[in-house]
């Protein structure tokens, strides 16, 4: 993931790391999370911040790249929601999606009430790898586990 100011951050899949490449040494800085977390997907916010989500113990995380500060949250479905797909929409909230329950859910973040919300998925996901927010808010869902291709639109 790229944020705002063209600096590329990624997931050390299988570590409970989160990397960033700086764009004119590529030196790389890593960012060490909680004993245990396991971060699948990452989106960004404003201000530079770094959301990811904990598939291993059912978080979802926040990181600070300029002070390293970290914060979590449990996920709605606990420990077994392997929460995977995600992104951040331009209101500031949070999505991702729990692939560890049937049907997959939708879950928004509030980072502004620390709230979550969390809908079904109708065709019941699969499992959710990917998200991607479009220019106005909505959300495409690829679920993998059932070949479809989704669209969550944000009212």
């Amino acid at each position: 993931m790229v944020n705002s100011a063209g600096v590329p951050f990624f997931c050390e899949l299988g570590t409970n790391k989160i990397g960033r490449i700086d764009p004119a040494t590529l030196a790389i800085t890593e960012y060490p999370l909680p004993d245990g977390a396991r971060p699948r997907r990452i989106a960004a916010t404003g201000g530079g911040i770094i959301w990811y989500t904990d598939y291993a113990r059912g978080y979802l995380g926040r990181l600070d790249p300029e002070s390293g500060e970290v914060r979590e949250w449990p996920s709605p479905a606990g420990r077994n929601a392997a929460p995977y797909g995600m992104a951040a929409t331009h209101d500031g909230n949070v999505w991702y999606s729990e692939t560890g329950v049937e049907p997959n859910t939708i879950v928004r973040f509030d980072p502004g009430t620390e709230r979550f919300t969390s809908w079904p998925v109708p065709s019941g996901g699969g499992v959710i790898r990917h998200m991607v927010a479009t220019p106005g808010g909505n959300l495409f869902i690829a679920c993998s586990g059932v070949n479809r291709v989704g669209v969550v639109r944000v009212e």
